[in-house]
């Protein structure tokens, strides 16, 4: 997959231009992994290249580095409300986004603002511009996350929480070195990217791990954790793994406070955090905070202050951003980014645990790449009827009519084929009744087109509401 080489970039003196830059470049996000030219897209040659071009914004601030094929945004929102619950100013830099770009550089829960995006990609562009051209184009992703750095440096923040975007090893962002380098559930996921095997996904993942720099993950296959203990060992960095280097416990309980919840404690030769709630539902979110508390623990090691009790207080601010996050009331209707057979399974049992409902209505679609099959046998076990359909403008997107033929073979349920999400969430409205509830899943732009729709629906109602209405001895005023 090729870009055009559209630099410099003058013209960039908006929000709306410098989207429109961005989408002149490679998106990895959008095309198809056949359509990749893997060497000429993840180069950390020209990632450093352009870094050092913008004088090396990622070495003037602390940061922590998250990698994983499930949980790592989990955890980098835990991590970052925990730190601003703790006092601290936290830069925030994750992908994909749901609604608005802007999402992905934040500081703590505020998304960078408009002309300040605009500025920086112009910054960047522009930087990008002088590099060789032996180096190759540079991608969305790269300007992006070069654009993050820039940001968290110009506003001097304690602690940048960075989330990987594919892989480790060659990714964007792993030119930063980080105080603490942690690695959430490797699963089977992009194989024609970095592997069939999970031990080859481990090796891309476990690229983050620095020379000396403490890095942390919790108990997983030995085939995994055989990985990461050789990459640690190789390059001297102290590896703890939850559960056999430090001890983990979790129990799920009710309160009245709470409702349903996990809680966990993680102790070490360091200090205890007992007791903390998990903000996120679902038993797996159970590890991705006891990675979060394990990443707080090497940071107050470095000397940063870090109470159990401000750290308590931080997570119940986390962030939802299409994690079973609920967009609305009547009917009720949930958002999940689950993209994989393992996310599902674990999407269906928290709705289980968490949500009182008589039947689930699911609204599915997912990208042509992912093992849809394995997702369409999950999702048979909680849903009562599903709609199947696509997300608007991907490439990526599977033909809802191939996954309502796949399906049939997999569960005799109700399901149909409704060509945009828009008529498929209208299909569902009519049918659930007053104690059912809807579940839109399958990938994240699905979720994040769900947060789009019903936002713009909200904006229109306002506006409906507040629009100044002609007296009744008025002649109403034409258009001019």
């Amino acid at each position: 997959m090729k870009s055009k080489r559209v630099l410099p970039m003058e013209s960039i003196t908006t929000f709306d231009s410098a989207i429109q830059f961005l989408a002149t470049l490679t998106n990895v996000e959008t095309a198809r992994p056949s359509h990749i030219d893997r060497e000429a897209v993840f180069r950390l040659d020209r990632m450093q290249a352009l870094v050092q071009a913008l004088g090396d914004p990622q070495n003037s601030f602390r940061s922590v580095h998250v990698a994983g094929s499930k949980g790592k945004g989990s955890v980098c929102e835990m991590t970052a409300a925990a730190l601003g619950g703790c006092g601290y100013t936290v830069g925030v830099f994750t992908s994909p986004h749901l609604v608005d770009i802007r999402e992905r550089i934040r500081i703590g829960a505020d998304p960078i603002g408009q002309m300040p995006f605009a500025r920086l990609i112009s910054k960047v562009a522009t930087a990008a511009a002088t590099l060789p051209r032996k180096l190759g184009d540079v991608t969305a992703f790269e300007i992006l996350t070069a654009a993050s750095f820039v940001y968290f440096a110009q506003e001097a923040v304690d602690v940048a929480v960075i989330e990987v975007g594919l892989g480790g090893e060659t990714d964007a962002t792993n030119v930063i070195t980080p105080v603490v380098s942690a690695i959430a559930a490797i699963q089977l996921e992009h194989t024609q990217l970095l592997g069939k095997t999970l031990g080859e996904i481990a090796r891309h993942k476990a690229g983050i791990i620095k020379p000396g720099v403490p890095a942390v993950t919790f108990r997983q296959c030995e085939e995994v954790l055989d990985v990461f203990r050789a990459r640690a060992a190789e390059v001297n960095a102290p590896l703890r793994v939850l559960g056999a280097d430090a001890e983990f416990s979790s129990r799920f309980e009710s309160s009245a406070a709470l409702g349903p919840h996990t809680r966990i404690c993680l102790s070490n030769e360091r200090g205890n955090f007992e007791h903390i709630p998990v903000p996120l539902p679902g038993e797996h979110q159970a590890f991705n905070c006891g990675l979060t508390l394990a990443i707080l623990d090497v940071l107050r090691g470095v000397g940063l202050h870090i109470a159990d009790a401000d750290v308590a207080a931080g997570l119940r601010k986390t962030l939802r951003n299409g994690r079973m996050e609920r967009i609305h009331d009547a009917p009720r209707i949930y958002v999940d980014g689950a993209h994989n057979p393992e996310s599902i399974h674990a999407l269906v049992k928290s709705i289980g645990a968490h949500v009182r409902y008589d039947s689930m209505v699911v609204v599915f679609g997912c990208a042509a790449d992912k093992d849809y099959f394995g997702m369409l046998t999950k999702i048979a076990i909680g849903a009562d009827k599903i709609f199947f359909t696509k997300a608007e403008g991907s490439d990526r997107a599977m033909d809802p009519r191939d996954l309502h033929r796949r399906f049939s073979e997999v569960s005799g349920k109700m399901s149909q084929v409704v060509p945009t999400l828009k008529e498929a969430i209208n299909a569902a409205a009519h049918a659930v009744a007053k104690g059912d509830i809807i579940l839109v899943t399958g990938s994240f732009l699905l979720a994040g087109e769900a947060k789009r729709l019903f936002a713009s629906k909200a904006r229109a109602e306002i506006a409906a509401r507040t629009e100044v209405k002609p007296r009744p001895t008025e002649s109403p005023r034409r258009p001019a």
